[in-house]
């Protein structure tokens, strides 16, 4: 199991970040970038299969700069809570926090990223503009379509779903297209499918996603 540690960005702001220690010599770094509910018990889960995977994996606390400690569940409350730092947060700030969390696990070799919902966002936009990733894994991020100008620096592998809400299914395969050269799959699942904290979870296309995303790290990674 990890625990939190606490990290300083370039700019000085000190914030946690959960960090999770494989059993024997680490395939390499992986940083794993939250939903807008904080590192909450999902994405610390997430984080501790990781580990078990073999990577040193850690989960840098993005809202801390907004709200110290930011842990809710996902419920329509949560949500509506929720928001409202995700809207604050401005992507510049959470490059620098990626940036520390990089620095933090480089020791165990080549260091990848990957990110759920508003991570999934921050996971490419570092693809794009954060030096020193070997790889990056967006699940469904709402703000891709949004940065369908911007060129990875390392390869990605995109997670979309179907019938998600917060990204039409056209807004995604623009993506796919301008992109033609990373990897995307898209499931038969809405957005959130790999939470099984959520309404949405979708079993089947959580554990393939997986599978594909482990598979992927392994090629880039080690």
């Amino acid at each position: 199991m990890g625990k939190f540690i606490e990290l300083t960005a370039a700019d000085g702001h000190k914030f946690s970040a959960y960090r999770a220690d494989p059993a024997g010599k680490p395939r390499g770094g992986l940083i794993v970038i939250m939903e807008i509910f904080g590192v909450n018990s999902h994405i610390r889960s997430v984080t501790d299969a990781f580990a078990a995977d073999g990577y040193l994996a850690i989960a840098p606390a993005m809202f801390d700069r907004l709200q110290r400690n930011f842990d809710v569940g996902y419920t329509p409350q949560d949500i509506e809570i929720a928001r409202p730092l995700m809207q604050k947060m401005k992507l510049e700030d959470a490059l620098k926090e990626v940036t520390a969390a990089l620095n933090e696990v480089r020791s165990a070799g080549k260091v990848g990223i990957v990110g759920y919902c508003w991570g999934g966002t921050v996971a490419w936009k570092s693809a794009c503009n954060v030096a020193g990733l070997t790889c990056a894994v967006p699940y469904y991020g709402g703000g891709i379509p949004g940065l369908i100008g911007e060129q990875p620096k390392c390869p990605a592998m995109f997670h979309w779903g179907e019938t998600d809400q917060s990204i039409p299914l056209d807004k995604a395969k623009a993506v796919a297209e301008a992109h033609k050269t990373q990897i995307h799959h898209f499931y038969p699942a809405g957005h959130g499918f790999n939470c099984d904290q959520r309404g949405s979870f979708h079993a089947d296309s959580s554990k393939l996603a997986r599978s594909r995303t482990l598979e992927f790290l392994r090629k880039h990674i080690g």
